[in-house]
């Protein structure tokens, strides 16, 4: 979703990827796999695209859900969290 959004504001603006890559001083492979949802940005790389597309960090993420996140990945919330210990405590 991350990605996207970035490939998004990019194409907005006209800018190419290796034109991107080279404003927030960062490898245009590195972008291209952020682009395409394989690689996982660090907060300071958001800071660093943000900056070179002019925009706020936090669109990058306006909107998102734990529904967006892969299917691997399942965040808990602490009841949830609570809730799953038992889960496998009583497995055990």
């Amino acid at each position: 979703m991350v990605g996207m959004r970035v490939r998004e504001l990019r194409a907005k603006r006209t800018i190419s990827r290796a034109k991107l890559a080279e404003r927030a001083d960062m490898d245009v492979s590195h972008l291209a796999r952020i682009e395409s949802g394989a690689g996982n940005p660090t907060l300071f790389v958001l800071i660093q695209l943000a900056t070179a597309l002019e925009v706020d960090a936090s669109s990058f993420l306006a909107g998102l859900t734990a529904a967006d996140l892969p299917e691997e990945i399942k965040p808990y919330s602490e009841s949830d969290f609570r809730r799953e210990l038992r889960r496998r405590e009583d497995e055990n």
